[in-house]
């Protein structure tokens, strides 16, 4: 039971670009509409020949190198998608397969929005009891391929990417860089986000969830915090799911996170979901803004309503 820490973290998006003046050609919308409701001026979108399982690959081949590792490492790929096409063999399993990792337990998850806080959970659960030693959790999710391209109420939130890391045991004596998650549920606003139907769409009460996350987020995030013992002023980072820049932003201050840079990646990549928490991560990182040690909290909310946050240690 001696914990876990992230030790790689890679992200991966399509390479095509849509603007907000791009999707103005498509329905009625503009930048300006866009941008004050949600904060987003672009989005990536993955092509027909570009499905979630690729994406998620691209993500955990960044974190695998990242981690100085190599396929064989790996005995658990969790993955979190709620747009994965088929059946079977499910989306970690092709990621397995694409990368050459021998023999994994191979699992999605499907909690939509908070996907990856809930795998990264599983994951952190899995390894402490003794089940695995080494761990890929990625969020995966193409949104361009369950939106409706004429419904400007949805159309212009989406985007397509992957983020993951590397999750390893904790050597004795250790301490852990994943702390307890919180998480949970509101089930009587479980139709409030939505993928559903023949083909399958995605709808949303955009005001209920709103209203929902600007009120009861603040006192769960600062709940995450203290499950791992840490006051918010000593967070480096708050990265929550990339939904909505005008739930994103207030947050640190509500819950006293006074010194943590805010992950704003809604802004170049729109919602992509589960994706959403790892992408800002390992770009955080990338840049520099995050550094080796710092606590961030991740916080993911969304469809079912769903919601799981933990604090974790940058790799």
């Amino acid at each position: 039971m001696n914990g876990s820490r992230i030790v790689g973290i890679g992200h991966y998006q399509p390479a095509r670009v849509l603007t907000n003046e791009d999707l103005a050609e498509m329905v009625d919308t503009d930048d300006e509409w866009i941008r004050s409701r949600v904060g987003i001026r672009t989005r990536h979108i993955g092509g027909p020949d570009e499905p979630v399982d690729e994406l998620a690959a691209g993500a955990a081949a960044k974190a695998l190198a990242a981690a100085g590792l190599t396929a064989d490492a790996i005995d658990l790929v969790v993955v979190a998608t709620s747009t994965a096409t088929d059946r079977s063999p499910n989306t970690a399993a092709r990621v397995a397969r694409r990368l050459g990792i021998p023999s994994p337990a191979a699992l999605d998850l499907n909690v939509v929005c908070a996907g990856f806080t809930h795998a990264l959970a599983t994951a952190d659960h899995t390894l402490r009891a003794g089940a695995a030693t080494r761990a890929l959790v990625i969020g995966a999710d193409k949104m361009s391929a369950v939106v409706d391209w004429s419904d400007r109420s949805t159309c212009v939130l989406v985007g397509d990417g992957a983020g993951a890391v590397v999750v390893e045991t904790c050597a004795d004596g250790q301490e852990p860089g994943i702390g307890p998650v919180l998480w949970g549920s509101v089930p009587e606003m479980g139709n409030a986000v939505r993928i559903e139907g023949e083909p399958p769409r995605f709808a949303q009460e955009g005001q209920s969830v709103y209203r929902w996350a600007t009120r009861q987020l603040p006192p769960l995030a600062r709940e995450a915090c203290a499950k791992a013992g840490l006051d918010p002023a000593d967070l480096g980072a708050v990265v929550l799911h990339q939904a909505n820049l005008r739930i994103i932003e207030p947050l640190a201050e509500k819950i006293g996170a006074v010194n943590a840079v805010v992950a704003r990646d809604v802004v170049d990549s729109g919602n992509t979901s589960a994706a959403s928490i790892p992408m800002a991560l390992s770009k955080l990182v990338e840049r520099g803004e995050l550094v080796s040690g710092q606590p961030a909290l991740l916080f993911g909310f969304g469809g079912n309503l769903s919601y799981a946050g933990q604090v974790v240690r940058c790799p």
